[in-house]
C-alpha cells in the first residue's frame, strides 16, 4: 500500500475507492474511482522496460486503434519502476463463451492492429523491432524459458520438445510483417460491450514483428473451445487484410506457446499459477504424442 500511495501522490489523485484488478499477470493494476466520479486505471508494470514499451505503444496507437488513453505517466525513480494512469474503455474483459458474431469482430480488430504500418519514428521507439531477425527472436524466447521448463517436465518430454522445436523451426515460412503484434492477444485483454469488441488493453509485451505468433492464445482460448469461431474469425480478419494459412502455422505455435507458458508459470510462481502450468503441460504432452 505504501507504493500505491506513492503513485497516487505523484499523480495528485483524489481517490474515493481503490479496487484490485484480477487476472493481471504481468503488472499490478488498480481500478480507481475518483472524487469527481471518474473511473481510471492505475498500472504499475513489473519492470521499467515494460512500462516504457506500453507507454510508447499506447501513445503510438491511440489515434489509429481503440486502446486506453494515457492520462498521466511517471517514469519512476531509483526505487520504483514507474506507472501509467489510463482511461476506461466502456465494457468488460471477455469471459465465457464466444459466438461466431463476436469471433468475426475479434478478427476485424486483430487485423486492424496488424494493419498499422510501422514508420521511421518507430525505429527509435522502446517497442523493439524484431521482424528483421524473426527466427532469432523466436529461438531466443524458447531458450529463455527452457531451463525453467526442464525442471518441470520429464527428461524424455523435454528432449522431445527440443527435437520438435528444432525440427519445425527449419520449415517455418517467411514471416508476415512487419507490423505491430500484441503477443498477449487473449480474451482477458479484449474489452467487449454488447457482444462487440470495444478495445484492446495490455500492450506491455508488444513488438514490431510477424503476425504468426499473435494467433496462439486465440487458438488456445477460443478456437479450440468454441466450434465455428476460427472460421468466423478468419472471415473478419480477411475483411481487413490477408491472413496466413492458420492450419499450417498454428500447430507449431501452439507447441511453442505451451512450452513457453510452462516456463513463464515456473518463473512467476508455480503455486500461484499451478492450474495454468498444468493446462499447458497437458497441451504439450498431447502435441508430442507419437512425435519422434
Amino acid at each position: 500500500m505504501k507504493k500505491l500511495q506513492q503513485v497516487l501522490n505523484q499523480f495528485k489523485l483524489n481517490v474515493l475507492s481503490v479496487d484490485d484488478v484480477p487476472q493481471s499477470f504481468s503488472s499490478t493494476v488498480y481500478k480507481l474511482t475518483l472524487l469527481d466520479g471518474r473511473t481510471v486505471y492505475l498500472k504499475i508494470p513489473y519492470s521499467r522496460e515494460k512500462l516504457q514499451r506500453e507507454y510508447a505503444a499506447l501513445t503510438r496507437l491511440y489515434h489509429e486503434f481503440p486502446v486506453p488513453q494515457v492520462l498521466d505517466y511517471w517514469e519512476g525513480n531509483d526505487d520504483f519502476t514507474g506507472a501509467l494512469l489510463l482511461s476506461t474503455i466502456q465494457g468488460v474483459p471477455l469471459t465465457g463463451k464466444v459466438d461466431t458474431k463476436l469471433a468475426y469482430d475479434i478478427g476485424v480488430y486483430h487485423a486492424r492492429l496488424h494493419e498499422v504500418v510501422p514508420n521511421e519514428l518507430d525505429a527509435t521507439s522502446p517497442v523493439e523491432n524484431v521482424y528483421d531477425d524473426w527466427s532469432s527472436f523466436v529461438e531466443s524466447k524458447f531458450y529463455f524459458f527452457a531451463n525453467e521448463v526442464k525442471e518441470m517436465i520429464h527428461p524424455r518430454l523435454y528432449e522431445q520438445s527440443l527435437h520438435y522445436f528444432n525440427h519445425h523451426m527449419k520449415s517455418l515460412s517467411s514471416p508476415d510483417g512487419p507490423c505491430f503484434i500484441h503477443l498477449d492477444f487473449r480474451p482477458g485483454n479484449i474489452i467487449v460491450h454488447e457482444n462487440q469488441v470495444a478495445g484492446i488493453i495490455d500492450f506491455e509485451s508488444v513488438r514490431i514483428g510477424a503476425t504468426e505468433m499473435d494467433f496462439t492464445k486465440l487458438n488456445r482460448d477460443i478456437f479450440m473451445k468454441y466450434p465455428g469461431t476460427i472460421e468466423a474469425y478468419q472471415q473478419g480478419y480477411q475483411s481487413i487484410r490477408p491472413l496466413l494459412d492458420l492450419q499450417t502455422i498454428l500447430p507449431f505455435y501452439r507447441f511453442y506457446d505451451a512450452f513457453n507458458s510452462i516456463g513463464w508459470g515456473k518463473k512467476r510462481s508455480f503455486e500461484k499459477h499451478r492450474a495454468f502450468v498444468e493446462e499447458n503441460m497437458s497441451i504439450l504432452k498431447t502435441i508430442l504424442v507419437g512425435f519422434r
